[in-house]
């Protein structure tokens, strides 16, 4: 009888407990059972009264939202297709500039001059002249670079007078007269198109931002883009074939061992900010140079796919490396085929990148031609050979997240929005993307996040191009890891791995230049740069060109016998999604890309990824 008692006894038992969870959900509010944010949020919808056509955006501070298994089909609709409050939007503008002071306050407290900031141990760190740890040297010149890097960043956010006196510190403190050995591509788009923009800014007569003139200015920072570039130059000469040598050092040149072997995007992204010096200065030295390399790249391409591989030897032509991806090693090379038409009207880069998508989208996209409808898997962009078009591997790098945006630059939205929502599949299931990620395995090959902005620049162009809220809860989502995963003593941190959560001491300058602004940019909805009526271009850094006459007088014709005929120029009206603020506006119904994404093809994509 007692064990009768005792198993009785446990039934009980077991009913009272399930009693109890049903009634936790009421409870709740009395017993503080609500998710801590890491920055405040709004008080609860009841007291800010619902928006206008959903009551439900107050679940948007649940974060996940990915088990559309277990809440039923209208877990996306709770999540994502209410309107987003304004005061949500503020705080989060807020939360992002919050995070830009944070990070670039630390650096000038803890690290300036040096390059950039530890944020674990609160110091600064340099080159350490290892040629074996590229991983550091390459970027690392000893010349301030996070604070150059951040320049523009200030401006956008209207902080003239920390831009001023960054301005002045650049001037008066940085030299490139260094025995530093760095890479030519880190310090173009990091280092040279930060003060070309810093320079434009300045110079600007309309300053849409604010002040941002300097007292006294003489054209400083573009002379100083005028020694790094002609200390740059090195690396173009005693090259058989234009493309140029991966690293040069600033005092001596291009050192004696260097490597003959340089990826696609290092040798072929070089246009936009040579081209922008060399039209500002009216010599054409920079941007022939930079041509004759892209030039050079593109006549290599296979004749069998008309693909590029991602290393080639500077000397023979010969690929060494045979993968032809939109990640690592190649990526920005695309990119720059696109910007530099839209920034100097050259129909011949516009050309080549039809041809370069066209052979992309024939040979490197997977899954079923419709993205949003159909039989098959949704699409995603493999690494294959260049030369056979086979699959090479099953990993995609969190490189090409920028994908996305670039194909809203062209009008691609639709195929743009199913690709975007791949990556922010990965990023809901670890709250950062990995290096890389093994897509066949669904789970990371290399799983640490060095505080890349790519995602953030897909999420923040897709948003100017749909309107559409769901892209603010996505960067809502990014902002709140961010805060919580990488967050340090001295700034925010690279997680050394995604799922365990641990980090390392590094803070690399694309965060204030690229992360954080673009962050700001997608939640502050009146910034100038949507506002102004001037038409702006990212670079690969994410520095700001203004897009207008002045970059389309052509030099380097002068210089490339020959061209004249073949090189039709366009005018800057007849541009088409240059200004990302308001003629990205190809999608006329956001309702329309909104409800795919709300169950049907996000719950896939999150399978994909093992989310569910």
């Amino acid at each position: 009888m007692q064990w009768r008692s005792l198993v009785l006894g446990l039934l009980l038992l077991r009913l009272g407990l399930q009693a109890l969870l049903a009634l936790l959900p009421a409870l709740a509010p009395g017993l503080c059972l609500r998710r801590r944010f890491p920055f405040p949020f709004p008080p609860p919808p009841a007291a800010l009264g619902p928006p206008a056509g959903s009551s439900h955006w107050g679940s948007l501070l649940r974060r996940g939202g990915g088990d559309g298994g277990a809440t039923g089909g209208d877990e996306y609709e709770r999540r994502y297709s209410g309107a987003f409050p304004p005061q949500l939007r503020a705080r989060l503008r807020d939360a992002a500039r919050g995070m830009f002071v944070f990070g670039y306050d630390s650096y000038m407290r803890h690290a300036f001059p040096r390059d950039e900031l530890d944020p674990l141990h609160c110091r600064g760190r340099g080159p350490d002249h290892d040629p074996s740890n590229l991983n550091i040297n390459d970027v690392l010149g000893n010349y301030s670079l996070t604070l150059i890097d951040a320049l523009d960043t200030l401006a956008v956010m209207g902080n003239s007078s920390e831009f001023q006196k960054a301005v002045k510190l650049v001037i008066d403190t940085v030299s490139f007269d260094k025995d530093s050995t760095v890479q030519v591509f880190e310090a173009t788009i990091r280092v040279l198109g930060s003060l070309l923009s810093a320079h434009i800014i300045i110079t600007d007569t309309k300053q849409p931002f604010g002040d941002m003139t300097i007292k006294d200015y003489d054209n400083e920072l573009l002379h100083m883009a005028h020694d790094l570039a002609v200390r740059l130059l090195p690396a173009f000469e005693n090259t058989k074939t234009g493309i140029p040598y991966p690293r040069v050092n600033l005092k001596k040149g291009v050192p004696p061992d260097s490597n003959n072997e340089t990826c696609t995007a290092g040798a072929g992204s070089l246009l936009v900010e040579f081209g922008i010096l060399s039209r500002l200065l009216g010599d054409s030295t920079f941007e022939w140079v930079a041509r004759r390399a892209v030039k050079a790249l593109w006549n290599l391409r296979s004749n069998n796919t008309g693909l590029l591989g991602n290393v080639v030897n500077i000397q023979t032509g010969h690929w060494v490396g045979k993968q032809s991806g939109l990640g690592a090693g190649s990526d920005s090379f695309y990119e720059y085929l696109l910007k530099s038409y839209i920034l100097f009207g050259e129909k011949e880069d516009l050309d080549m990148f039809n041809d370069a998508y066209r052979n992309i989208q024939n040979h490197l996209r997977r899954g079923r031609e419709a993205c949003n409808e159909g039989e098959g898997d949704p699409p995603l962009y493999v690494n294959v050979n260049m030369f056979t078009g086979q699959l090479m591997n099953t990993w995609i790098d969190s490189l090409q997240a920028f994908f996305p945006g670039l194909q809203v630059l062209i009008g691609d939205v639709e195929d743009a929005i199913c690709l975007h929502a791949f990556y922010y599949a990965i990023w809901k299931r670890y709250g950062a993307l990995p290096e890389r990620y093994n897509w066949q395995l669904q789970a990371p090959d290399v799983p640490f996040y060095p505080l890349r902005p790519e995602l953030v620049e897909s999420t923040y162009l897709l948003y100017q191009a749909t309107k559409n809220p769901f892209y603010l809860h996505v960067g809502m989502d990014i902002l709140q890891s961010l805060e919580k995963y990488t967050k340090a003593k001295c700034g925010y941190a690279t997680l050394h791995h995604v799922v365990e959560k641990t980090k390392e001491d590094r803070m690399e300058s694309f965060f204030l230049s690229e992360t954080c602004k673009y962050l700001y940019l997608l939640f502050d909805e009146e910034n100038p740069l949507h506002k102004s009526g001037n038409k702006y271009m990212f670079t690969t850094e994410g520095h700001i060109v203004s897009v207008d006459e002045r970059f389309r007088n052509s030099l380097w014709k002068d210089v490339l016998p020959g061209e004249e005929d073949s090189a039709e120029k366009i005018k800057p009206n007849e541009l088409k999604a240059v200004n990302f603020s308001s003629n990205c506006n190809r999608v006329p119904d956001e309702r329309r890309y909104l409800l795919p994404l709300k169950s049907n093809y996000m719950r896939q994509i999150d399978r994909m990824v093992g989310l569910i």
